[in-house]
């Protein structure tokens, strides 16, 4: 007898099978369909979030994981407009890669094709329910989301919602699957249920990745944790440096893309690390600083190993003054996580050493980390930011949902 992941993975991979022939045309209107329906649900949507919202803060969700959880007007139009931002980029399914002659002139065409049925396990997060369902039907895809209990009425509505918007249209509602148990032997269920699944995208904190990734049978697009960095070269402009590492770190600072440990050159330290730090404890961050960041700012507490390989996900720094740019990188090789670093400079030589010499998934030259995001990187949305090698590195949107098939054309060939 099928278990109810087993059914819903087999309506999803029967969905994945009209999905794999539909039209840009059909996929774009679908998503059309499913932004208007977020907008004109917005009401429904934020009182079944409100639910969530109580049920967080009673259970003592953190600052963090309460800000990913929350849903507002401007959250959910900008959710509708990144799946009309979806609307408007190449469809990926079927797009020439490659052509070549093989033997006896064979016509050999390399062409993207959809993964088929994905399967998404994340955390407190509603806003992926909509980018992920979003990405999965333009490239072609069926979905089966896990959230956690914590989003549970967020997730159910939001799924409502675009199942009701797909009903009236050419796409299969059943391309968009909720598991609604929240209970851990869904996720395993679900990460082995191989031959209905074709691939399975973690996200949310270490330990639900570390389950993933050693459990599943099903292979896994792994995404990782953001412990992020900027670099404050000697030649960095002041304020260029503190607008940048104000941002980086107050923008939101429960998401991956923030920074967590600012590395300064001593040079640039002395003259301006103490401004710096002032400014950011009046956005109410707070300081954990080496030996010689104390020197020049007494107030910062002191900072211990643990602090350089921790993603606060809340406002806290860690700020090490070091000697060389040299010495950043290596300290960026030790404790980074192979998502996004940065380093502010005037120096092109230095910028290029950093751009070539550090191996993270993005790599910013006078720019803030909050950028490796897929809607700034023009891809409407994301459904998660890759920190492997294989496959797909960084933001994930319509391309990294692809893999690829070989056609090929003959004339009556035989080997």
């Amino acid at each position: 007898m099928m278990s109810q992941i087993e059914k819903q993975a087999a309506a999803a991979r029967s969905a994945s099978k009209r999905l794999a022939i539909a039209s840009a045309e059909q996929k774009n209107e679908s998503l059309q369909a499913i932004a208007r329906a977020l907008r004109n649900r917005k009401s429904r949507i934020l009182e079944q979030n409100r639910e969530d919202l109580a049920a967080g803060e009673k259970a003592g969700l953190s600052t963090a994981l309460m800000d990913r959880l929350k849903l507002t007007e401007q959250r959910l139009e900008a959710m509708a407009a990144g799946l009309e931002v979806l609307t408007r980029l190449p469809d990926p399914v079927g797009e020439v890669l490659e052509v070549t002659d093989g033997e006896k002139n064979l016509r050999i065409e390399k062409i993207r094709v959809p993964l088929g049925v994905v399967g998404m396990i994340f955390e407190a997060r509603p806003n992926v329910t909509v980018d992920a369902s979003g990405l999965t039907l333009k490239s072609g895809n069926a979905v089966i989301l896990r959230g956690s209990s914590s989003a549970l009425c967020s997730n159910s509505v939001l799924v409502d919602v675009i199942r009701e918007a797909l009903a009236d249209t050419s796409l299969p509602p059943e391309a968009v699957q909720l598991v609604t148990d929240p209970g851990r032997e869904t996720v395993r269920e679900l990460i082995t249920c191989k031959g209905w699944i074709d691939v399975v995208i973690p996200r949310g904190g270490p330990g639900l990745i570390r389950r993933v990734v050693r459990e599943a049978t099903v292979p896994v697009l792994e995404t990782g944790a953001g412990n992020c960095h900027i670099y404050v070269d000697r030649t960095a402009d002041p304020g260029m440096a503190g607008n940048i590492v104000t941002n980086a770190k107050t923008d939101r600072p429960g998401v991956c893309n923030a920074t967590e440990t600012l590395l300064v050159h001593r040079d640039w330290a002395e003259k301006h690390l103490s401004k710096l730090c002032k400014e950011l404890t009046l956005q109410q961050v707070e300081i954990r600083g080496c030996s010689r960041t104390r020197r020049v700012f007494p107030r910062a507490v002191p900072a211990t190993a643990t602090d350089w390989e921790t993603e606060y996900l809340e406002r806290v720094l860690a700020v090490k003054v070091v000697d060389s740019l040299g010495e950043a990188m290596d300290h960026i090789d030790r404790y980074g996580t192979g998502h996004s670093e940065a380093i502010i400079t005037e120096d092109d030589a230095a910028a290029r050493r950093f751009l070539q010499g550090v191996d993270a998934a993005a790599v910013y030259h006078n720019a803030s980390t909050r950028f490796t995001d897929g809607s700034q990187f023009g891809m409407g949305a994301e459904i998660g930011i890759s920190t492997q090698k294989l496959h797909a590195r960084g933001p994930m949107g319509l391309r990294e949902l692809t893999s690829h098939k070989y056609r090929i054309h003959g004339t009556g060939q035989i080997r």
